[in-house]
């Protein structure tokens, strides 16, 4: 009696299973190759793949997108305030020669960063990685709104006209007062903390995956 084993049917189904799943596999990974473009996965990705994965832009490039954004406005600070003024005479009570003004005073100032000034020395790129240094935050303008700005009371003495030129001092004096406060209040620190989640946006548009903005 002899006994037959189909071992050429085994084979073959073995070598088919094997294949196919070798198929399966090279696909698989194919795709999360493919779709690992960002963080952890994306640089498992590059592991795996035994590439490195780079932003396609240059250190110019990236100054020139930041540096379009000019000078990048972010925080107006406003304030209402009163602000006093006199001319008084040594020898004379205020009544015959004095002069006093009250000044209801509304104003604005705003701060920001100007990005044209940022050079090519201030960015570093490495791989996937940004980081940049902004220039120095700064009060671009503080104004006083004519329109809400008033006199509130005005008197002269007896003696003497009303000095043509105490306002505008006064109203020189309120522009000052409120830039003063707008420091004091921490303006500048605002800005730069806005400007750098404005670049820090933008930067990570263009794909960086780790952006350090300073």
């Amino acid at each position: 009696m002899t006994t037959q084993y189909n071992h050429g049917r085994s084979f073959t189904g073995t070598m088919i299973f094997f294949l196919f799943a070798a198929v399966v596999g090279a696909a698989a990974l194919a795709l999360f190759l493919h779709r690992a473009t960002a963080g952890r996965m994306g640089d498992i990705a590059a592991l795996v793949s035994g590439r490195s994965v780079s932003i396609g832009a240059s250190v110019p490039t990236i100054v020139d997108k930041i540096q379009r954004l000019n000078r990048l406005e972010t925080v107006v600070y406003s304030l209402d305030t009163v602000v006093e003024g006199s001319r008084a005479n040594p020898l004379l009570p205020d009544v015959l020669t004095g002069d006093r003004i009250l000044l209801v005073v509304h104003g604005q100032s705003i701060a920001g960063v100007d990005l044209g000034q940022l050079k090519p020395e201030d960015v570093r790129i490495e791989g996937r990685a940004i980081h940049v240094s902004l220039p120095a935050s700064q009060i671009f303008v503080t104004t006083l709104d004519n329109q809400k700005t008033k006199v509130y009371q005005r008197s002269t003495g007896l003696l003497v006209p009303a000095d043509p030129n105490l306002e505008t001092q006064v109203r020189a004096k309120a522009q000052d007062q409120l830039q003063q406060a707008a420091l004091s209040d921490g303006i500048l620190d605002t800005a730069r903390k806005n400007a750098r989640a404005t670049v820090t946006t933008l930067l990570s548009s263009l794909g960086f995956d780790r952006v350090d903005v300073n």
